[in-house]
């Protein structure tokens, strides 16, 4: 039996009693038990910027890293803007979200309206995925190079004063529910409108005044947050509850597994990872997304071992062993190019019939010589010594007996003669 862990938490904007009465009875309903459940507010979310490290791929350019620190790709920057990251960067013109705020001293919402007429003009290029920068100008204050400014306008629903969230730590049988049904039925899609009216999402949805919502949820503020695999859903608890691995269930079970710390530390923020015997490279969550923990771990287990650091290859070395390892088939490859062009011969039909018919005339003859053979058994003349006596045998049936006696006289006189 698979156990799997996840965390859940309701989203602020939808943070009511009755909406916490709706999610622990829907969670109990279908067979989850509760191993944990609490509120984190505002504060506390703000100060250890828990949302941040939550929304790390995101939340990194925009709040957590500096400009200096991003990986930001010159070809497109300079297509764009029309100047080269390096200059850009040597101006210090260039700001993360977070700072521009207090650049332009303005809030998160005074600046998603400005990213909002960056993109309007045009003036915004996408870098990577989650990864977008604008050019901002506000006046008296400049002109600046802002990263994942929309990011802000999330993070204030999260440390707005009053603000909190609600979490869940459930477990359940992967046999009973599987992850995926989990998110897609329990849960319900990311956009609301798509979700079972008895999934979280759709009842919240359905009934969301009466629940005590300000608003109707949509794609944004779609209610409930949960973990969308085991990993990840050990990395949020990490996050959110600070756990430590090694007295986390399926923290050990990684340990057990030979996966280290610091590949779980670093894996926590959702890296890209290159693995697999034919090389593959892609986001990490998105790579254990939906899979049952014996799954999840297998897979983890498995990018543990491909995704350790490797010594510089001597390459001319590898294209000899490549070489000799290529050669080791050249036997087969020529056995199966004899069994490729192997052309079976026909005989034509007016053969096949002359073939067919001869040997349908020998039959016949095989079983004469034959008969000769067990007529030679008896006397035949073939037999030397013996053939008087053959004759003798052949000729018996032809007279009677006094004829057969003087012939048998004969015979025997002739016999001798001859043996001597």
């Amino acid at each position: 039996m698979v156990k799997n862990c996840a965390f859940v938490f309701i989203k602020p904007q939808a943070l009511t009693d009755k909406v916490k009465e709706l999610a622990k009875s829907t969670l109990e309903a279908k067979g989850l038990k509760i191993d944990k459940e609490g509120q984190l507010d505002a504060k506390e979310i703000d100060e250890k910027m828990l949302i941040d490290k939550h929304y790390y791929a995101i939340a990194s350019k925009a709040t957590i890293l500096k400009p200096d620190k991003l990986n930001v790709p010159n070809d497109k920057f300079k297509e764009q803007f029309g100047l080269d990251w390096t200059d850009a960067l040597a101006s210090g013109n260039c700001l993360n979200a977070k700072d521009a705020c207090e650049k332009f001293e303005i809030d998160s919402a005074g600046l998603d309206e400005m990213w909002g007429a960056a993109k309007k003009s045009k003036n915004l290029v996408k870098l990577g995925g989650g990864f977008y920068c604008a050019k901002l100008e506000k006046k008296d204050k400049g002109t600046f190079y802002v990263f994942n400014g929309f990011f802000m306008s999330m993070r204030s629903k999260f440390v707005a004063e009053g603000s909190s969230i609600y979490y869940y730590v459930v477990e359940w049988d992967s046999a009973t529910l599987t992850w995926a049904d989990f998110r897609g039925k329990l849960l319900g899609p990311t956009d609301p409108a798509d979700a079972p009216a008895d999934s979280l999402r759709g009842a919240v949805l359905k009934d969301w005044k009466n629940l005590g919502l300000k608003s109707e949820p949509n794609t944004g503020d779609n209610a409930f947050h949960a973990s969308a695999s085991p990993f990840e859903s050990l990395a949020e608890r990490m996050n959110w509850l600070g756990h430590r691995v090694d007295r986390d269930h399926f923290g050990k079970l990684l340990l057990g597994a030979g996966v280290t710390r610091k590949q779980i530390k670093e894996w926590s923020v959702d890296p890209q990872v290159t693995w697999g015997p034919i090389a593959m490279t892609g986001s990490l969550f998105d790579t254990v997304e939906d899979l049952d923990s014996d799954w999840c771990l297998a897979k983890c287990q498995m990018m543990a071992g491909a995704c350790n650091p490797r010594a510089k290859a001597d390459l001319e070395v590898e294209i000899a062993k490549l070489k000799s390892h290529i050669a080791g088939y050249k036997q087969l490859h020529d056995s199966v190019m004899v069994i490729k062009e192997f052309v079976q011969v026909h005989a034509p039909k007016s053969q096949k019939k002359k073939e067919s018919k001869e040997a349908v005339e020998e039959k016949p003859q095989a079983r004469h010589r034959s008969g000769d053979r067990r007529g030679d058994g008896r006397g035949g003349e073939d037999r030397g010594d013996r053939g008087d006596r053959g004759d003798r045998g052949d000729r018996g049936d032809r007279g009677d007996r006094g004829d057969r006696d003087r012939r048998i006289g004969k015979g025997k006189g002739k016999g001798k003669g001859s043996r001597k």
